[in-house]
């Protein structure tokens, strides 16, 4: 017989072997397989949201934190880190080692601008770091929130080219919204929605979900491959609104700031120069614009704060101890000396609870003030799955002591951040404190060094951008070692700063004004570490010069244009290829759940629901279609042979309900709202084209609906109503749901109106 080549190429490359007629005459090989080092250590990679720089016990809080404090302690702090100003953007920093404007996330995931900088997405020219470790040997696992992939994209439709296993995750489970209820949260298992495993009454919250989740991974894999390394990635809710917590950690938190935000920001200033994170002398920021005096509230303004405060509290408090779960549970396996933890926030203290706080996000979305008399009266619920509560302006700026503004703003409240490394075995110092200024761009050429891995050139034939942090890894064992960052921009929704050679200047927008109006302050950072002696008018020149370096900075990380338009209005403009652009859309019983990304647009609009169903009996009863929660949003359902229609309007309830009992056999029931002016409307509910009821809806919201999306058949998570328990299931046959919407805000009657 004759043989074949020796060297006969294959898919898998160039064959090394001998390939005859039968296998006797043929000589097997096998590729050297792929395998790193073995001392590699894992990767822990913890993201807190909307975390203060002064919020951790060990960066001058007294919020319990013990687990987090540990890590600080056999590791290092570094008290100049700064990130992006806002969640999207810094995980696309943070998961890339990229200026977020360079890769596409200039702000939010929900949003495409239309321009580079602004699509939404993580450019296919910036691999991920699971990416690059999955293909180095790791095995990668994302658990938590994610809020990188195109929101309208994250329904079951696809596409999944942005979800967390199409990034170099392996792995996912978590919610990919911004936000979510930590008692009912939206929950996704690698590319499919799931119910949450447990209820509210049952114990069930998000942050000890997604711990149970980790380790679960973790054992998983060090079950099965010991010898390989893993990469996880948890990024928390906590302690992003609404701030919720298991009833024994907020009552541990009961009276425990009463003395108010004034009094707390002294003692954290006071407590962070004590303990090394700010330099003596640092001095601590006047109170930013709009925030009161503590003393001078009124006693229902300073009770309901406090009550605020506690819930943050609580939660952050309620994360740490499942974060300490999780650091014992890779002791126990034996993976915590060779285990790199990383803990940062992604941004300052959020400012979106408003100057008084806020039971209620969808409001402060929205542009509406809440009633403070009816916040006191639900003071109770502050914390619990009855609200989704915010802190005010003063408690936010307490958690950014010592610096000015928030989350959002470039100043330093919004920008510096609480970041820790942890890594028994390679460390040469611990328990020490690090000035070296750096950023969130940093943290992946960090890792590359210390795990030895080098960014790719190309990655899956695509040309990739370079990468634009620079390592810290000089810093572990220097404590006094000069910054070797050069400069390094930032800019959110038009607020600008740019840091150089130890000096920062930084302009605050006001939104709808001109960008040329905006005044730039000018601190020299190496001797004021909170902003507070402006030198724009002394050193001029050195202004100029700063702002002139902004713009070159601008132009090579692809940050313009300038765009200071907020989230609402963002949230009314669908990106090509939206679900959203249609105006008639056919829903099944059994769907997956929707997002709210991707709902029908009925914000402000005429619209028409109806369910096509079979009514065995007068019995068959349930939810047909429900969107929202206890916040916002709407439901119609059947109860007591009668069909309803609720709208939640920021707590406030229109209830539309049949005036007589429902027949049995098919029929269309039908709820359409018709417009009446701005924000306001009449509903009416029909049976198969015969009116049966209809009620003034005098107030509906104009942009943004809530976080929590749409099901059809069921309720699920947090309660639409109060008006049944549970998912309120529909029990009778249920052929679908057509929502016909009007095009935009204007027409009033869209289609013919039912009379």
């Amino acid at each position: 017989m004759t043989n074949a080549s020796p060297h006969t190429p294959s898919a898998s490359g160039t064959f090394q072997g001998k390939i005859g007629t039968t296998y006797e005459e043929s000589t097997p090989w096998w590729p050297e397989e792929q395998k790193l080092p073995e001392d590699t250590p894992n990767v822990v990679v913890i993201v807190l949201d909307d975390v203060g720089f002064s919020d951790l016990g060990c960066f001058g809080s007294d919020i319990d934190t013990p687990a987090m404090d540990a890590l600080a302690t056999g590791g290092l702090r570094y008290a100049n880190f700064h990130t992006t100003t806002l969640c999207s953007p810094t995980r696309a920093s943070l998961l890339t080692g990229r200026n977020h404007h360079s890769v596409g996330m200039r702000m939010l995931s929900n949003f495409d601008t239309g321009f580079p900088s602004g699509r939404g997405r993580i450019t296919t020219a910036a691999a991920t770091l699971p990416e690059v470790l999955r293909d180095s040997g790791f095995n990668t696992m994302a658990v938590g929130k994610w809020h990188l992939a195109p929101m309208e994209q994250t329904t079951a439709s696809g596409p999944y080219t942005q979800w967390p296993l199409s990034r170099g995750f392996e792995r996912y489970y978590g919610f990919l919204e911004a936000e979510t209820d930590s008692f009912y949260p939206e929950l996704f298992y690698d590319n499919h929605a799931v119910d949450p495993p447990k209820t509210p009454e049952e114990g069930y919250h998000l942050s000890e979900d997604l711990v149970d989740r980790s380790i679960e991974f973790v054992r998983d894999q060090t079950s099965v491959t010991p010898d390989k390394p893993f990469f996880l990635y948890l990024a928390f809710g906590a302690a992003h609104a609404p701030h919720q917590a298991p009833q024994e950690y907020l009552d541990k938190y009961r009276g425990r700031f009463d003395h108010g935000w004034d009094a707390e920001r002294a003692t954290r200033h006071a407590r962070q120069i004590e303990r090394g994170i700010l330099p003596p002398g640092t001095e601590m920021a006047p109170r930013n614009p709009g925030v009161v005096p503590f003393d001078e509230l009124s006693d229902d303004e300073r009770k309901l704060s406090v009550r605020l405060q506690e819930a943050y509290a609580a939660m952050l408090d309620h994360t740490d101890h499942h974060i300490g779960r999780l650091m014992e549970f890779l002791e126990q396996i034996g993976q915590m000396e060779n285990t790199i933890t990383i803990l940062l926030s992604d941004n300052g203290a959020s400012q979106e609870g408003g100057q008084k706080g806020s039971l209620n996000p969808t409001a402060f979305q929205n542009g509406f003030s809440e009633d403070l008399e009816e916040m006191v009266a639900r003071i109770d619920d502050i914390g619990t799955t009855r609200a989704h509560a915010n802190y005010p302006w003063g408690w936010a700026q307490a958690g950014n002591t010592p610096f000015k503004r928030y989350k959002q703003n470039t100043h330093e409240g919004g920008v510096r951040c609480p970041l820790i490394v942890r890594w028994p075995r390679g460390l040469p110092r611990t328990g020490e404190v690090r000035q070296q200024f750096h950023h969130v761009n940093d943290i992946v050429p960090t890792l590359f060094e210390t795990l030895g891995v080098q960014a790719p050139e190309v990655y899956n034939g695509i040309p990739q951008l370079p990468i634009h942090g620079i390592s810290m890894a000089y810093t572990f064992g220097s404590p006094t070692a000069p910054t070797r960052k050069e400069a390094q921009y930032f800019e959110m929704f038009g607020h600008r700063a740019i840091w150089h050679d130890g000096w920062k200047a930084v302009s605050f927008h006001q939104r709808g004004t001109s960008f040329d109006e905006d005044q730039w302050e000018l601190y020299h950072h190496d001797t004021d570490f909170s902003e507070c002696n402006d030198l724009a008018q002394e050193r001029p020149e050195q202004l100029q010069k700063m702002i002139a370096r902004f713009w070159v900075e601008a132009g090579k990380y692809d940050v313009l244009p300038l765009d200071d338009q907020g989230f609402a209005y963002r949230a009314k403009i669908p990106r090509p290829g939206s679900p959203r652009l249609r105006t008639t859309f056919t829903y099944y019983p059994g769907m997956a759940h929707l997002p709210i990304a991707a709902v029908p647009p009925v914000m402000n609009r005429a619209h028409r629901i109806t369910a096509h169903v079979d009514r065995a009996t007068a019995a068959d009863e349930g939810v047909l279609v429900s969107l929202g929660n206890i916040s916002s949003g709407y439901v119609l359902y059947v109860k007591d042979n009668r069909l309803v229609y609720e709208y939640n309007f920021l707590g406030t309830r229109y209830t539309v309900t049949s005036d007589e009992e429902l027949p049995t056999g098919p029929a269309e029931l039908t709820f359409e709202f018709v417009k009446t002016g701005d924000m306001r409307g009449v509903g009416h509910l029909s049976v198969s084209g015969r009116p049966v009821g209809s009620e003034d809806i005098p107030r509906v919201l104009p942009h943004f609906l809530g976080w929590q999306g749409l099901d059809v058949g069921r309720d699920t998570l947090s309660p639409s109503s109060p008006s049944y328990e549970g998912e309120f299931a529909y029990t009778g046959t249920f052929e679908k749901v057509v929502f016909t919407v009007a095009p935009d805000e204007e027409g009033t009657e869209p289609f013919e109106r039912i009379d």
